[in-house]
């Protein structure tokens, strides 16, 4: 069961999203209704397949990723791709400069899709390497490590500003190449499902699929509240960067221990807004 979670999951987003389409239900439905379906699955199996029972969530943690969820995922990525397409996208066609020339519109929507996640993934492994790296970045990025425990809910648990820099590099540039809404939308589709799963406090098992994606494993040792361990597994949907930049990190026969940081944090969503900006994270 646990090996036979993660494929079964990614499958059965694929096909409720195709069954849906075919269906004639709008694209944008479609996507956030299998969306919704995958957190509820992942919710569920958290429950009766938990990794740790430690991990599960109080009421004060879920009320604070609740309200990540609503601001940073559902209202600010509409209004800064608004702002994308006003301020950059649209001058930008206006004054003729070829960009749409830079993708392969001919290929099949899911090898663009598929040439899409490397993409985001190669260019959002340096932004989330740099946030490591740097202290300016690493105090808007110890907001997603703040969490002392992994669940699904709190994959949104992003800074507003290091959402707007993620959205710069998975949305902006694909925008200006015209890229196809049914392109986009099966990213965003594998990206959330995929951060469901890797959030996810079940008892995953991966197998060799930990050289491919990113995977619960791989990123438990992420959020490790050892710096020499959480300094690897970069990668969003998938590892390949992190193969290819000497950054994967999955010891064998061992669990990762602590997670989060080892200072005091807040844990209310405005202090969280307002700890970059306050304080030395670390």
């Amino acid at each position: 069961m646990s090996y036979a979670i993660y494929p079964l999951v990614m499958a059965g987003s694929y096909s409720l999203f195709a069954l849906l389409r075919v269906a004639g239900v709008s694209l944008t439905t479609s996507a956030y209704t299998t969306i919704v379906v995958v957190a509820l699955a992942v919710a569920v199996l958290e429950r009766v397949l938990p990794y740790r029972k430690a991990w599960f969530p109080g009421p004060s943690e879920i009320t604070t990723d609740l309200a990540f969820i609503a601001v940073v995922q559902l209202l600010l990525p509409p209004f800064i791709a608004l702002i994308f397409a006003n301020a950059l996208v649209g001058p930008v066609r206006a004054l003729g400069i070829p960009t749409t020339g830079l993708w392969p519109h001919a290929w099949p929507v899911w090898a663009q899709a598929g040439l899409m996640v490397l993409a985001v993934d190669l260019m959002r492994y340096w932004l989330h390497r740099a946030c490591h790296e740097t202290d300016t970045l690493w105090r808007l990025h110890s907001v997603h490590h703040s969490v002392d425990r992994l669940y699904w809910l709190n994959t949104s648990r992003f800074h507003p500003v290091e959402k707007t820099l993620q959205m710069m590099l998975d949305s902006l540039p694909f925008l200006l190449m015209g890229v196809g809404a049914e392109v986009l939308t099966l990213y965003y589709l594998t990206y959330s499902s995929n951060g469901f799963l890797q959030h996810s406090n079940i008892d995953l098992r991966y197998g060799p699929l930990n050289f491919i994606v990113g995977s619960a494993e791989t990123h438990r040792w992420h959020h490790s509240r050892e710096p020499r361990e959480a300094n690897a597994n970069y990668g969003s949907s998938t590892v390949i960067w992190d193969l290819v930049f000497g950054t994967w990190f999955l010891p064998p026969g061992r669990q990762v221990d602590a997670l989060g940081l080892r200072e005091a944090y807040p844990r209310s969503f405005i202090g969280l807004l307002r700890a970059p900006f306050q304080k030395q994270a670390g």
